[in-house]
């Protein structure tokens, strides 16, 4: 029996660049000054969030992934966080108010490796020290601000509408991860 493999990112190939807790610090295109941290400006026109939410639809059916380099385990991390933030904005019937609640939920606290009740902890290796876990702090922290603004503005309509080709994934958990 074959088993269709999921995508993964595109940053692994020829990645040199710096790592926190295994998973690859990317370049991230931020359109809101809100979203400050560690990553580089991105200087072409995707990066690992336009990555993430093009494949979601995708990977969000797999109940495995199988990591090939670092940039896969950020992509592995985004499509978890991606299903948590449309589950979120089905609690709201507009894109307005969903951007209000989702640019507060992007800057919410949330476990890291190391810390009990992370999710994904057999995925990313615990930090060696308080400097790298803050720089996994900082980063991911970074990625799901930016994450979570852009998911509102892919799964409500123009006109402020739900999509419904976007929310009839809220009930789909990648690999049964509730939230990340």
């Amino acid at each position: 029996r074959r088993v269709m493999p999921v995508y993964h990112s595109s940053f692994n190939e020829n990645f040199n660049g710096q790592t926190t807790c295994g998973a690859a610090i990317l370049p991230l295109k931020t359109n809101m000054s809100n979203c400050r941290g560690p990553a580089p400006p991105c200087q072409s026109d995707g990066d690992i969030v336009d990555e993430a939410m093009h494949y979601f639809r995708a990977n969000v059916l797999f109940k495995s992934f199988e990591v090939q380099g670092p940039a896969d385990l950020v992509l592995a991390y985004l499509t978890a966080y991606i299903a948590q933030c449309i589950r979120e904005c089905t609690r709201f019937k507009g894109k307005a108010e969903a951007g209000k609640h989702m640019f507060n939920f992007g800057q919410q606290g949330f476990k890291i490796p190391g810390e009990g009740g992370f999710q994904m902890a057999g995925f990313f290796s615990k930090p060696s020290g308080r400097g790298e876990a803050d720089s996994f702090r900082a980063y991911f922290k970074q990625l799901r601000a930016e994450c979570a603004l852009r998911v509102v503005e892919t799964v409500y309509t123009a006109d402020g509408k739900p999509n419904k080709f976007w929310f009839m994934f809220s009930k789909r958990k990648f690999m049964n991860l509730t939230s990340v």
